[in-house]
């Protein structure tokens, strides 16, 4: 069966598919993932074909505020919209969608006749358990966090409406908004599979069918690949570090951000890596090192813990490694898995990023390693995360789309 996966958005809004494209590969599949150029390398490692959408959300201005979030949103959609069509060539039996690009896919599918599943990474539709992940809120009640939902779906079909409309018209479709669109979706109960755990979300109970919850689609990475050398010299040279990452979050932040890890990490008695990222974190020293890149399965099993941004791979990869959390959220869903993190134990209460200090992180670091609760609470959700198989209910998902 011939598989198009389509992605857009950051690097962890992209990693996890190149894993389930693996998986689904080894499985006889033939299957492309399409997203935007920055990420081919990723795609091409996984042995995937690659396709490239006509957008990168790295180009926008990476501003954190609600306005500016949906400045740069609404400019992405319609650039992705653009030339959606070009990345999905002939030929394709199946196309799985992200929740970023359902909104385009959908239409591709009604125009080509072409069956569709979403591939979902944050849970979107509403519900009374929880108030909207990208809202950044606490709990409203469970009425007012089913009302705030489905306002948070309306807003997200404003800024779709540019780039369907003109889709639609390219591929010679009458009008239909994208709230339209969404309806008729939800009325025939469109399949999505939810790519995280249940051990950080529960499905909920008031869902309608045809939304489940398989556990995370992990990364691709070589089984052979190898810590640098100087990484595994640094691991072996003292007690157990704490990684602190912000991904591909506060591009431009690097020289305070690393000021104040560097001293909480010494404020607090402990060994420390900053990895780079997007905010080009680095320091230097006996008791800090600065490393890129580094397959997440790999480093955080030998970590005391992990001070992130708490993106949804990143809470993810660090209770699959049973390792505990400080998390600084930055904006979008963040301060949700954060929360969701300190829900079960495997973390402290969030320090919001806007708040970050050298005694604030300190603090924190200091009662997350010290004290074992923590370290317990992420390795029971590490042994619930093992008995997960997100690839196998995928597979079983595509065969009874008729997928074999």
């Amino acid at each position: 069966m011939r598989i198009l996966i389509a992605a857009a958005g950051s690097r962890g809004d992209i990693a996890p598919y190149t894993g389930l494209g693996a998986a689904l590969h080894r499985a006889g599949h033939d299957v492309a993932l399409a997203t935007t150029d920055a990420f081919a390398p990723l795609v091409r490692a996984a042995g995937l074909e690659f396709r490239a959408l006509p957008a990168d959300p790295a180009v926008r201005g990476g501003g954190t505020g609600r306005r500016e979030l949906m400045r740069d949103a609404a400019a992405f959609v319609t650039e992705l919209g653009q030339g959606f069509a070009d990345a999905m060539a002939d030929g394709t039996d199946l196309l799985l969608l992200s929740a970023t690009t359902a909104p385009l896919g959908w239409h591709l599918a009604e125009a080509t006749g072409t069956p569709s599943l979403g591939v979902y990474l944050q849970p979107t539709a509403p519900t009374g358990d929880f108030p909207p992940v990208v809202t950044g809120a606490r709990s409203l009640g469970r009425p007012a966090n089913r009302l705030a939902g489905r306002f948070a779906l309306r807003m997200a079909d404003r800024l779709y409406t540019q780039a369907v409309a003109e889709l639609r018209h390219r591929l010679r479709l009458p009008p239909l908004s994208p709230a339209a669109t969404r309806r008729r979706q939800e009325r025939a109960d469109w399949p999505v599979l939810h790519g995280f755990s249940t051990a950080l979300v529960p499905r909920p109970a008031d869902w309608r069918p045809g939304l489940d919850v398989v556990g995370n689609w992990w990364p691709h990475h070589d089984p052979a690949a190898r810590l640098p050398a100087r990484l595994e010299d640094f691991l072996r040279a003292g007690p157990r570090p704490v990684l602190i990452t912000f991904g591909s979050m506060a591009a431009g932040d690097g020289e305070r951000l690393s000021g104040i890890a560097v001293a909480a990490l010494r404020r607090a008695g402990l060994r420390g890596v900053l990895q780079a990222g997007r905010a080009q974190l680095a320091a230097d020293g006996d008791d800090v090192l600065t490393l890129g890149d580094v397959p997440h399965a790999v480093l955080f099993p030998r970590l005391a813990a992990v001070v992130h941004h708490a993106g949804a791979g990143t809470s993810a990869a660090a209770l699959r490694a049973g390792v505990p959390a400080v998390t600084v959220p930055v904006t979008a869903d963040q301060p949700f898995w954060a929360r969701r993190l300190a829900a079960i134990g495997a973390a402290p209460d969030p320090i919001p990023f806007a708040s970050l200090t050298a005694r604030r992180l300190a603090d924190a670091l200091g009662e997350t390693v010290r004290q074992s609760a923590y370290t317990r609470a992420a390795a029971h959700g590490a042994r619930h995360m093992a008995t997960e198989d997100a690839a196998g209910h995928t597979l079983k998902a595509i065969a009874r789309l008729g997928g074999g």
